[in-house]
């Protein structure tokens, strides 16, 4: 199993950027399909982008395309989220999951291997 560690989150402004980090230990990144989940109280956890070697990157809900990528540095056993232009309805918790192969899923389920979490709030 893969330790993940995120970082990155912190308190923005509306239109601002963050990146996001999640380190991986314990085995070898390229061997794991990478995804941020977010994750605000009373709501299910939402498949926000994904990496893999199969897959390429994606992003799935409608709200991130073209705000949000995701990129991976195997070297550094890095999986980063440059979040842009960040809206207030972006504040969450963002989780970082792993899964063992190489195709993305946007269901939680899927992954098993979780990170603590990283808040991100976005208010003015």
């Amino acid at each position: 199993h893969l330790q993940l560690v995120e970082s990155g989150g912190g308190l923005v402004q509306p239109g601002g950027s963050l990146r996001l980090s999640c380190v991986a230990s314990g085995g070898t990144l390229d061997r794991y399909a990478i995804a941020w989940f977010r994750q605000v109280p009373g709501k299910e956890r939402e498949a926000v982008s994904c990496t893999s070697g199969y897959d390429g990157s994606k992003n799935y809900p409608q709200s991130v395309q073209g705000r949000f990528t995701i990129s991976r540095d195997n070297a550094k056993n890095t999986v980063y989220l440059q979040m842009n232009s960040l809206e207030p309805e972006d504040t969450a918790v963002y989780y970082c999951a792993a899964s063992v192969g190489y195709v993305c899923y946007d269901v939680k389920r899927m992954y098993d291997d979780w990170g603590q979490g990283t808040q991100v709030t976005v208010s003015s």
